[in-house]
């Protein structure tokens, strides 16, 4: 039985992968008491322990422990960062399983393995199968636009949206240029950078990322049926991302596949137009996060995740 160290327990994403792995047989989890988790003789001789190291920090704190385990002699365990701190190193893996037909096998050879962000997961799921197959040109001018659960925020806004101090819905990030912004071009291979457009609204857990098209205005004039058919052929051997047909009365609720590792993708057509709305629907602590963090340590393993 594999064993794991979680480094950065006590943060959302640490506290749900934490109660997950409690649930699981396929792991055993070792921990340290609170008062020796920044002790660096501590973690190092619980690092000699384990199998692998799942990061649950800030950027800079996730790279200090990966060069804690670096100056390691011997055996040193694996890694699986879910901070932003190495989504685009070229030594990492990138943890999105369905991204094509190989990346599977390299998450379950990898060393290191980076979990990605949940708007990029979002994101990517929708753009990296119509790049890859030459539906959209990597300079293709796109906006993407999304709304995460509060839980998305950490402790402080949780804290802020659940005492009424916060409105219900909020849109960030203005004037600034959002973390995923770097993953999601270096992964899905766009090379002119999307206009994105985070927001917050007042419920704990979901997401939806939508990227409007309009398909007039692109080199070559792609219509529903034809992304349509790439999505689903990208994704039909897929156990946990799920193309659907557009729903009949124009609604799509953020919160449909909650603590779940699924993810729905959609294909809108506004009738008698040249104009489709793609749209991601994820857990943003599921897929988004912990959840898949489980589906990557249980590849890194060679394990099944249902």
């Amino acid at each position: 039985m594999p064993k794991i160290f979680i480094d950065g327990e006590s943060g959302t994403t640490g506290l749900q992968i934490a109660q997950q792995l409690a649930q699981s047989a396929d792991f055993q989890v070792l921990s340290l008491p609170a008062t020796d988790r920044k002790d660096v003789a501590h973690k190092l001789r619980i690092f000699e322990q384990v199998d692998a190291v799942l990061l649950c920090l800030p950027d800079a704190a996730a790279k200090e422990t990966v060069a804690l385990i670096d100056s390691m002699v011997g055996k040193k365990p694996r890694i699986l960062d879910a901070s932003t701190a190495h989504r685009t190193a070229e030594s990492w893996v990138y943890g999105y399983p369905e991204l094509n037909a190989t990346q599977v096998q390299k998450i379950a050879q990898a060393e290191r393995v980076s979990n990605p962000g949940c708007y990029a997961t979002g994101a990517i799921a929708l753009l990296y199968p119509l790049l890859s197959q030459g539906l959209l040109s990597p300079t293709t001018p796109l906006v993407i636009s999304a709304v995460s659960g509060y839980s998305g925020g950490g402790k402080s806004m949780i804290a802020d949206f659940e005492s009424g101090q916060t409105a219900g819905f909020e849109i960030y990030s203005l004037g600034k240029t959002h973390k995923h912004i770097k993953e999601i071009m270096y992964i899905s291979g766009l090379s002119v950078q999307p206009h994105f457009l985070p927001s917050v609204g007042n419920f704990l857990q979901g997401m939806l990322v939508q990227i409007p098209l309009n398909v007039a205005e692109l080199p070559h004039r792609i219509m529903k049926d034809q992304i349509e058919t790439a999505l689903r052929h990208h994704y039909a051997q897929s156990k946990f991302v799920k193309v659907c047909s557009a729903p009949v009365d124009g609604r799509l609720n953020a919160t449909e596949v909650v603590n779940t590792n699924s993810m729905h993708l959609y294909v809108c057509h506004i009738e008698g137009t040249h104009l489709l709305n793609l749209v991601a629907c994820l857990d943003n602590l599921g897929k988004g996060a912990s959840r898949a963090a489980m589906q990557n340590l249980h590849l890194m393993f060679e394990l099944d995740y249902a």
